[in-house]
């Protein structure tokens, strides 16, 4: 399929590019919004499907409004209209087409004039009109609350937020793309207006909060729930802003003769994440919980797990190696330990269900061996 992408230098044809190549369409033409009528009909022949991105939205001069919306839409569309056969259109326009401000009205024209090309061509043209789209690569300091959020946060600069209880309807950068890419694979003849799902409702103040949120679990390690939905998106567009230098950072160890513990990452409800060492013949544990449980997992070197029963006094007792990936996990009620039995340091990870609480910490001393 033969493609073109006017804008493709934006921040929604960026992250379109890159998705199409990785779908494995070759033949994708870049058109800039300034070339010639010439060069634009050299760039268009023989098209099939053409996602209009290309746009001007903060100009110096009021008068480009219509020059980059208007206009370009008008000689785009009269030269794919004079085509054999002319191709389907995604234009992506702005929630702002429906206000009168030069903006919008310059939008409002160009979806005017797609329309027009979509019923006299009889081809479908689909209009997106987004608002507040966000992910990686949008551009700071310019027209976008939550890249130049993400931008100063990541890197320490104030952030100004003038009423906290200010709505903001966001739609994330990947879902905008995959109902583009959708057009190509399951076209209809009708096209119209395409309105982006899912779409999230938020206020100003509690995304600043959020996004300070994901900032702070450096130092305090616990993470928001960042899995799914809007904190997902924010947290993968937060760290798409941090600069290289903080790409890593450091964790607080804990050492004394028996090796080193280091926690990694707590949750607000499913645990925690931590690893520990110990050198050859030292024996870590000694312990029981009554209600908290953890799983092991043997990193480096040779581990001796053992378990007391600590009413009925039954024992059990396995070894686990490193690259065995075996869990092992504690169970309540029963005593254990685990010592290095090999000649190398051991290594081991653990994941405990529950946050270490140092006024219940439900970790109460007693030898595996009585």
């Amino acid at each position: 399929m033969r493609i073109a992408i006017t804008g493709a230098s934006g921040f929604v044809g960026r992250n379109l590019r890159w998705r199409l190549r990785e779908l494995g369409y070759g033949d994708v033409r870049l058109i800039s919004h300034r070339v010639s009528d010439s060069e634009l009909i050299d760039q268009l022949q023989g098209l099939q499907f053409v996602f209009h991105l290309a746009g001007v939205n903060r100009p110096q001069d009021p008068s480009e409004f219509d020059d980059g919306n208007a206009d370009f839409s008008v000689r785009l569309c009269a030269i794919l209209g004079s085509l054999p056969n002319p191709p389907a259109i995604a234009f992506a326009s702005s929630t702002q087409a429906m206000l009168d401000n030069s903006y919008g009205r310059s939008k409002r024209a160009a979806e005017d004039m797609l329309q027009h090309y979509s019923r006299q061509c009889r081809v479908p043209v689909y209009i997106f009109r987004l608002t507040n789209v966000f992910g990686k690569w949008c551009r700071p300091n310019y027209n976008s609350v939550v890249a130049t959020f993400c931008h100063n946060i990541a890197r320490g600069l104030p952030v100004t937020v003038n009423d906290p209880n200010g709505a903001l309807r966001l739609v994330y950068i990947d879902d905008v793309v995959n109902q583009m890419l959708a057009l190509l694979e399951s076209p209809d003849d009708v096209g119209g207006f395409v309105e982006v799902q899912p779409s999230y409702d938020t206020t100003v103040g509690d995304l600043s909060k959020t996004l300070r949120g994901f900032r702070d679990t450096r130092s305090h390690l616990l993470t928001d729930r960042v899995g799914s939905g809007l904190t997902r998106a924010l947290y993968a567009t937060y760290v798409s802003y941090l600069p290289v230098e903080a790409f890593a950072y450091e964790l607080p160890r804990h050492a004394d003769p028996r090796g080193v513990f280091v926690e990694m990452l707590k949750t607000p409800d499913c645990g925690q994440f931590s690893y520990f060492t110990a050198g050859p013949g030292v024996t870590r544990g000694e312990h029981y919980h009554h209600s908290k449980t953890e799983k092991f997992l043997v990193i480096k070197g040779r581990a001796r797990f053992g378990f007391r029963h600590i009413d009925s006094g039954e024992t059990h007792e396995l070894v686990s190696l490193g690259g065995q990936a075996q869990i092992v996990e504690t169970i309540p009620g029963w005593t254990h330990n685990i010592t290095n039995i090999g000649d190398d340091e051991l290594i081991v990870m653990l994941w405990a269900n529950e946050i270490f609480d140092r006024e219940r910490p439900d970790t109460i001393g007693m030898k595996v061996a009585p």
